[in-house]
């Protein structure tokens, strides 16, 4: 299915077959495409790249789609990266983290750091964090397949 190029998110560069890679939605999911474009916010004299997530309801294009600007999708991948790395040691904690010490780590960015924490807040945190661990554990060889992938290409960018 193409993606639109009529809409305020002007595609530069996009994945159409995205229905078909999309962990285990492959093959029956609405998000149909992945695209790096304009973004729809742009305002005269100023561009941003964005990233966005193409849904489709069978009907028409969603307005459930997503688009984020490319600094944000790093950001949420470091935040996997943190996650991941903390659910590997997780297991030494009775509740899967340290209640005295919920900061997981600061990820240094732009003169400040990115705090990465358990949501001690969430009032079901100690059902929620371990059905999150399954849930993480669960998907492993699909993200795992993903951080290797993007490994490689870091690699071979020079990162």
């Amino acid at each position: 299915m193409k993606i639109p190029t009529t809409l305020k998110h002007k595609p530069v560069v996009v994945s159409e077959n995205y229905e078909q890679v999309d962990g285990r939605y492959a093959g029956s999911s609405d998000a149909k495409g992945l695209s790096l474009g304009l973004a729809q916010w742009n305002d005269r004299g100023k561009v941003d790249i964005s990233a966005k997530v193409w849904r489709y309801t069978g009907e028409k294009w969603s307005r459930q789609s997503e688009e984020l600007p490319l600094h944000r999708v790093l950001d949420l991948s470091i935040l996997i990266c943190r996650t991941m790395a903390h659910f590997r040691e997780a297991y030494k904690y009775q509740d899967l983290y340290d209640p005295q010490e919920p900061i997981i780590d600061r990820v240094g960015l732009q003169g400040d750091a990115m705090t990465v924490a358990v949501c001690t807040d969430n009032d079901k945190i100690k059902e929620d964090i371990k059905l999150f661990s399954q849930a993480l554990s669960d998907d492993d060889e699909l993200i795992g397949e993903r951080l290797r992938a993007l490994s490689r290409i870091l690699k071979d960018m020079g990162y």
